[in-house]
């Protein structure tokens, strides 16, 4: 999980083993897996900074993670 921020100002908490792209602009616009999709402030290279601490942190304590289990998407 990742730390960022809305536009507003206010911490929003992110699966960072969902994050499937960043779209650069005046805000970031981050997609997730799920179909959600988030206007942060931090820029598309601090998004990826925390995103790889967060995977070294991961990989360190072996842990096996599947970012889209439970979240497959389903054709309609």
């Amino acid at each position: 999980m990742i730390k960022l921020h809305k536009l507003n100002g206010d911490a929003i908490v992110i699966n960072a083993e969902l994050i499937e792209s960043l779209e650069v602009g005046a805000q970031t616009v981050v997609s997730l897996a799920t179909g959600n999709r988030f206007l942060v402030m931090e820029t598309s290279d601090e998004v990826t900074v925390k995103v790889l601490e967060y995977r070294k942190k991961v990989n360190a304590e072996s842990q096996t993670v599947n970012p889209i289990k439970g979240y497959e998407r389903k054709n309609s």
